[in-house]
């Protein structure tokens, strides 16, 4: 019932008015999956960059999609967790654990396995308003454990500026994306991230070169 419920509202609500106020301008768009297991890596400007992934991915996709977002803003009451879990399907992620011996990666790691679609982003926290921070090596990390599960990274642009941190007016920007091509673990955790840092800042460009 959960399941029909987020389909439901991802795909008659979300999907459609994102589309209208942000619209859906995307380079590489077939990179996207359909089907999982999967890892998309995103960058984070703002609380707006879920509900856009999802207004741009593939319809078939809708139902395996499971955003890992912060458990202390996502589920800090339990109405805002009921909500964020059964509308946005998150996976939360406890960004202030109490004990050494915990697994931050075992919610994405539980999702994989079950074949759904991760997003994650590797910045860790929403940055600067626009601007890439340092890409953190969680998704590497995630993806030794997944070897065979590919990771396709997505640059948004102007989701900081529709939504930026500390605001709650939202300003209808257009919203641009660039996704590449997947890739899957290279053999060493620091040589993934780096080239993820690459691929995302490659991506970047992309998007501002279509903006000029």
């Amino acid at each position: 019932m959960q399941r029909l419920i987020r389909i439901i509202f991802l795909a008659c609500l979300v999907r459609p008015l994102v589309s209208l106020l942000l619209g859906r301008c995307i380079k590489g768009h077939e990179h996207l999956p359909v089907s999982g297991p999967a890892i998309i890596a995103a960058n984070h400007n703002s609380h707006l960059d879920i509900l856009y992934l999802i207004a741009l991915m593939p319809f078939k996709a809708i139902p395996l999609l499971r955003p890992v977002a912060a458990a202390d803003y996502f589920c800090s009451t339990p109405i805002t967790s009921w909500l964020s879990r059964t509308l946005l399907g998150i996976i939360p992620l406890d960004r202030k654990r109490g004990s050494f011996h915990a697994d931050p990666l075992a919610g994405p790691a539980a999702a994989l396995e079950q074949g759904e679609i991760v997003i994650i982003f590797p910045e860790g926290s929403r940055g600067k308003p626009e601007e890439l921070g340092q890409i953190k090596p969680g998704v590497a990390h995630l993806a030794k454990r997944f070897p065979q599960v590919p990771v396709i990274p997505v640059f948004m642009r102007n989701l900081g500026r529709s939504l930026p941190r500390g605001s709650f007016v939202l300003v209808p920007f257009c919203g641009k994306t660039a996704v590449g091509a997947a890739r899957c673990f290279s053999g060493d955790t620091k040589l993934f991230t780096a080239e993820l840092a690459t691929t995302m800042q490659q991506l970047e460009d992309q998007v501002d070169g279509a903006s000029s």
